[in-house]
């Protein structure tokens, strides 16, 4: 569960603690995507070397591909990736309705086209809780129905009402199911619509599920319209409340909404952007496949620790990625993902010492990501 630990003077940022069964995650966190069981181009040896505290992992996928009876044969998702510490799984929710064209929608659940082999599968809202709690998942995660931008009120409100529904539905069978102090978490939908965002927060909040995935967001909508959203998610939650914004990542992105009191993040970005050869550091980001960066023996970030930082010039990285050499992506993976864990250990450092305001506007002056 979570412990609220410190927080900011001038704005809504702070830290905490986020207890599971398999450890404690210090908040605000940041945890890289493992898709299928697998973070891509870095090994779980390297993960617990940078000290990553949690992964999210996809349940639709594993559903797919290789099946949860692999899995659970396996010995569950953290013997069978040899991960121990959190795991989160999303239900999936995202993945079946990003395939406009091959899944229908009701209030029992949804029937999806596999996007491997065309094969029909139905998943319901208990199904979803089934699958992650037979994976083995340290918290799990309801169905939802999310709906891209621009929606029309009347669509955002069948979604959130829908997606209310379901979470009760997915926490009655996770109460009398779940075993070993697995934690539920609802996901908040509405839209930009400001009394659906607060009804949704309101019901889900009322079952007394663990903490609250932030949905809906980033689909879209003028930046805005998004903070808008989480400070009224922010002002609707007690301040023990856990808040989780899924699929959002980008370092700007994750600097506002610390500030808007959100804890925990995961997106796929540090590991997207080193297979195209693109790396973080304290000026912004560098394309090192560029011409630039020929005959440049810096590191990649000179401010930085890590592993390659400490060994590799920018000119052996860029020979690396142009020779279409694996260890580049690799490298330049382990060295992203060693990044957003040093910026997330900066990030609660400052909101503890009482700095974060200044932080946070030292950060966005200095760091150019476009």
């Amino acid at each position: 569960m979570f412990k609220l630990i410190k927080e900011d003077k001038d704005t809504k940022a702070r830290t905490g603690e986020f207890r599971t069964r398999s450890g404690t995650v210090r908040t605000p966190a940041f945890f890289p995507v493992a898709t299928q069981a697998a973070v891509k181009g870095i090994s779980p040896r390297e993960l617990n070397e940078i000290g990553l505290e949690g992964l999210l992992v996809n349940s639709y996928h594993l559903y797919l591909r290789p099946g949860v009876e692999v899995i659970k044969k396996g010995g569950g998702l953290h013997k069978f990736m040899n991960f121990d510490k959190t795991i989160i799984t999303d239900s999936g929710g995202y993945q079946i309705f990003s395939l406009e064209k091959l899944r229908k929608v009701s209030d029992e659940g949804v029937e999806f086209q596999s996007h491997i082999d065309g094969s029909t599968h139905f998943l319901s809202p208990e199904d979803a809780i089934r699958v992650q709690l037979e994976l083995g998942a340290d918290v799990v995660v309801q169905l939802d129905e999310c709906l891209k931008y621009p929606c029309s009120y009347e669509e955002a409100k069948i979604a959130s009402d829908r997606t209310v529904r379901w979470a009760k539905k997915g926490f009655d069978f996770f109460k009398k199911h779940s075993k070993d102090k697995a934690l539920f978490f609802g996901i908040v939908q509405g839209s930009i619509y400001e009394d659906l965002r607060k009804q949704c927060l309101k019901e889900l909040l009322a079952l007394g599920i663990d903490g609250l995935c932030i949905g809906g967001l980033s689909v879209g909508e003028p930046q805005d319209l998004r903070y808008n959203m989480l400070s009224i998610i922010e002002q609707n939650t007690d301040k023990c409340g856990f808040r989780y914004f899924m699929g959002y990542g980008r370092p700007r992105d994750i600097i506002n909404a610390v500030s808007l009191g959100v804890d925990l993040f995961d997106c796929v970005v540090p590991t997207r952007y080193a297979r195209t050869g693109t790396a973080f550091n304290s000026e912004g980001k560098i394309v090192i496949r560029n011409a630039p960066y020929t005959t440049d023996v810096r590191p990649l970030d000179e401010e930085c620790s890590c592993y390659v930082c400490k060994n590799f010039s920018r000119a052996y990285l860029r020979h690396l990625i142009n020779a279409k050499e694996i260890l580049g992506v690799q490298l330049l993976t382990y060295h992203n993902i060693f990044w957003y864990h040093t910026l997330m250990d900066k990030i609660r450092t400052a909101i503890e010492k009482g700095c974060f305001a200044e932080f946070k506007n030292a950060f966005l002056t200095e760091f150019k990501e476009d």
